[in-house]
């Protein structure tokens, strides 16, 4: 009969990924002609177990370029955005969620700005990002041992070895075919 054993390890309790898009509205010190650019920078966000959903919080700051006077001039206005979702990951089973205990978001396609326009003064935008969550937990492991061991092989020295060689090369005739005539 098996022995079996019990190991605690960390194991991935959920998993998933989610397309998140967003709009924005700036208002900007001129009044803008022409949108010349868009970025996104400093990207930070963090996410945490809320009852069986996580929910992740973060903030980026985009910079809008842009011209004003007819397009004479240009400018660049900053807005730090900040944005709270609360997704419902996959579980591998539903019991798991109670036994998680760290949550792992990692950004897969940062934040970028897909569409920018002018509207009644005004710069409208949307910004999209992909963002991949883990539920980590504790789980047991049951495995079985095997007791018995494996027979030990003989290891012979080098000095033996050769000896063993030596006796075989000295009772080895040359001479065996003229022997036999």
């Amino acid at each position: 009969m098996a022995n079996y054993r019990e190991i605690v390890t960390k194991t991935v309790l959920g998993k998933g990924k989610k397309l998140f898009t967003n709009h924005y509205s700036l208002t900007p010190e001129e009044t803008p002609t022409t949108i010349l650019g868009c970025w996104v920078i400093n990207h930070k966000f963090e996410g945490f177990k809320e009852n069986d959903k996580i929910r992740i919080r973060g903030t980026c700051d985009v910079n809008i370029w842009y011209s004003y006077e007819n397009d004479t001039k240009t400018l660049v206005s900053k807005q730090t955005i900040s944005y709270d979702e609360l997704v419902n990951v996959a579980k591998k089973r539903e019991s798991d969620i109670e036994n998680a205990n760290e949550v792992i978001v990692r950004c897969l396609s940062g934040p970028t700005c897909t569409k920018v326009e002018i509207k009644n003064g005004l710069v409208e935008y949307d910004i999209e990002k992909e963002l991949g969550i883990e539920i980590v937990g504790d789980a047991k492991v049951r495995i079985a041992v095997d007791d018995s061991e494996d027979d030990w092989e003989e290891i012979l020295d080098t000095k033996e070895e050769s000896q063993i060689m030596n006796e075989i090369d000295n009772e080895v005739k040359e001479d065996f075919i003229n022997e036999n005539k």
